[in-house]
């Protein structure tokens, strides 16, 4: 004889969905283990079936009139709902904050060079902070580091979006910058397995990404 235990009325219930003796409606539309479509009947009707042949009776759609309930094995489901969880968690990119330090002084060139480089982290799904000190008198020239971050921000506008305005915090000056749209589709694809070069082809030196910062 098969004994179906169910879980105390003063358990502690986290799951989000409510099974067996939980559920609260009177009468459910019931679907059974294969998925087809039994019809509104009542919960005691539900309950019986479902423990019959071996299962419990779950709450899929509570705001539904009336609920809808399935007959399911509720333990397998939630381990492969855990499972599922997992394995996204696994996969999901870990993005990070990359800072670009500047100076007021810094010159054309290394200007671009920065923009490059906060290109590639923008390229790669991260975000990039713009950091610009000044150092003594520099402070009364504020409106030099504004335009330079405003180019910044100006050539980098067709993978980024500005996610805080430069803003003034003592003697520095920041901007934030998100991955805008073309960004993130770039890094939707670079996520995606790489093809694996051929053998007779030597592998050319890996770069070593670090943050961008003014010696």
């Amino acid at each position: 004889m098969c004994v179906i235990q169910r879980p105390r009325r003063g358990a502690a219930i986290t799951d989000r969905l409510r099974f067996n003796n939980r559920i609260r409606a009177r009468e459910v539309r019931l679907i059974d283990e294969e998925g087809n479509q039994v019809g509104i009947v009542a919960l005691r009707d539900a309950q019986q079936m479902a423990d019959e042949r071996g299962f419990d009776l779950v709450e899929v759609a509570p705001n539904a009139v009336p609920p809808v309930c399935r007959i399911m094995d509720y333990g397998k489901f939630r381990y492969e709902q855990s499972k599922k969880e997992r394995e996204a968690r696994k996969h999901q990119k870990q993005f990070e904050l990359k800072e670009v330090r500047l100076k007021p002084k810094t010159d054309d060139h290394d200007i671009d060079v920065k923009a490059k480089q906060a290109r590639k982290f923008l390229l790669a799904g991260d975000k990039v902070k713009f950091t610009l000190r000044f150092r003594g008198r520099e402070i009364f020239h504020p409106d030099i580091g504004l335009e330079m971050l405003e180019r910044m921000a100006e050539d980098l506008r067709d993978v980024a979006v500005v996610e805080q305005k430069p803003l003034m915090e003592g003697r520095v000056l920041s901007l934030l910058l998100a991955p805008g749209a073309k960004a993130r589709q770039q890094g939707s694809k670079s996520a995606s397995p790489a093809p694996k070069p051929a053998t007779n082809v030597p592998a050319g030196p890996v770069a070593d990404t670090k943050e961008a910062e003014e010696e």
